[in-house]
């Protein structure tokens, strides 16, 4: 499939539609509606499952200090009641159908999302605009979702794994708003005001903020017309040409003061018979045509049973049950790390075999023959996940909110199959050129671990 650039259409006022030949005769799609809303689909011969998916390109990286947890707070509130619908009515309509909803909080964007079967579409359309464009938030709502999230939040401290990896977010990020938990704090849950949580929504809930995505069995032109008369019923804009609000910044923000400069060893104590070792830094952005070296580069360091930190760590020195490597990226910035989980004795060592692993790859190279199953893990992790509508549907939405791109299938898979041993050498010596974090979490009452990274 041919990429579509999802940043260069024009047209006269109304509706700008553009095509495009998908794997397996499916078809991508898009359309701007007058309001400024964004409709994308894949439509995918013989699903009988449709995944709809509503968008907004705001995440708690862009909370003010007074609204700090707000975007979290929302993922929530949505699903309390509309001016059509209590919260009943809501489950009750998707569990009438056998559909399952759900919602998901980022640092760059927020979604909710429904899956049905194809011919119940109309049903998740409905459910899924009503809460984006008529959400009461209702103050007796937020007392009420206030202890949910509180309790959500304690859930995750108590997870040592998520600790860990929160930990090497904000070690890696600094005191920025990426180095934030994407929840909040429960300070910040229990400061936010129902003030707040509305001014957020307001300000960030409309149809020119807005991308809806759906993929499956389903034509086009009918979500379209479905997501209009959901959105018309809600007194959204339906006619005039607005434009879309443009794509975030790739450019770095507010520079990162020199006392909180990512790199550096963090121990957090805690009682637990197995301690959890992240060791890494900052990676690429989202958008870097880099990106499927790192990926690749990723999957021969820990990204299977055959890759280097399973094969070190576990099988011939049986020193953690869970190893592998990890990437994320974001608009102008990225993070890259190796995680463990050991007997607490053993931290010194795996931190040393991670590391060691690490450096290797990026001095001494590596064979055809790892280089052949890096690129086929990649591959074939991305084409097994095009069997799930889900899938495809949160693909088109990071099309259009991330990439401004939509690359289908073929590229991808080509552009995977173009990665050289050289690219990933050299992405391995970039990402060792950058400040490293430590993260051990566990039994200690040191600070930090007597380790290096």
């Amino acid at each position: 499939m041919a990429p579509v650039d999802l940043g260069s259409l024009e047209g006269p006022q109304g509706w700008l539609e553009t095509d495009a030949a998908g794997q397996a005769g499916a078809r991508v799609r898009r359309t701007v509606l007058p309001g400024g809303v964004r409709v994308l689909t894949e439509a995918v011969p013989g699903m009988r499952s449709a995944t709809l998916g509503a968008w907004v390109g705001v995440g708690s990286r862009d909370e003010g200090d007074h609204e700090r947890g707000a975007t979290h707070f929302l993922e929530h509130l949505l699903f309390k009641g509309t001016r059509r619908r209590s919260a009943m009515d809501i489950a009750a309509a998707l569990d009438e159908v056998g559909g399952d909803a759900n919602a998901a909080t980022g640092k760059e964007s927020t979604s909710y999302y429904a899956r049905v079967l194809d011919a119940d579409l109309p049903v998740a359309v409905d459910v899924v605009a009503d809460m984006v464009t008529s959400a009461t938030l209702r103050g007796e709502d937020v007392d009420a979702e206030r202890s949910v999230i509180l309790e959500e939040l304690a859930a995750a401290e108590d997870d040592d794994d998520d600790v860990a990896h929160e930990r090497f977010s904000t070690l890696v990020h600094g005191d920025t708003p990426l180095g934030r938990p994407i929840g909040g704090t429960p300070a910040d849950i229990e400061a936010t005001t129902r003030d707040a949580i509305t001014a957020h929504y307001g300000e960030h809930y409309v149809p020119e903020g807005l991308v809806v995505t759906a993929a499956g069995g389903l034509e086009h032109d009918a979500v379209c017309a479905l997501v209009e008369r959901s959105l018309t019923t809600a007194g959204w804009p339906s006619a005039g040409a607005t434009e879309p609000l443009p794509r975030r910044s790739t450019t770095a923000g507010v520079p990162v003061p020199s006392a909180t400069l990512p790199g550096g060893v963090l121990t957090v104590e805690r009682d637990t018979e197995q301690a959890h070792v992240l060791l890494g830094g900052p990676a690429l952005t989202a958008t870097d045509e880099r990106r499927w070296a790192l990926g690749v580069m990723v999957a021969v360091l820990g990204g299977g049973m055959s890759s280097r930190l399973f094969q070190e760590v576990r099988e011939k020195r049986g020193l953690a049950y869970s190893t592998y490597a990890f990437d994320t990226g974001y608009a102008d910035d990225g993070l890259f790390g190796v995680y463990a989980g050991c007997t607490p004795s053993r931290v010194p060592q795996v931190v040393e075999l991670m590391a060691q692993q690490w450096a290797l790859l990026a001095r001494d190279g590596l064979g055809d023959d790892e280089l052949r199953r890096g690129r086929g893990q990649l591959s074939g992790a991305l084409a097994l996940g095009m069997e799930d509508s889900g899938a495809r549907m949160t693909r088109l939405g990071r099309a259009e909110l991330v990439h401004g791109r939509f690359t289908g299938l073929d590229e991808a898979l080509a552009r995977i199959a173009a990665v050289t041993a050289d690219d990933v050498v050299a992405m391995a010596q970039h990402l060792l050129d950058q400040p490293r974090s430590l993260v051990v979490v566990g039994p200690f009452d040191a600070d930090p671990v007597p380790v290096a990274p």
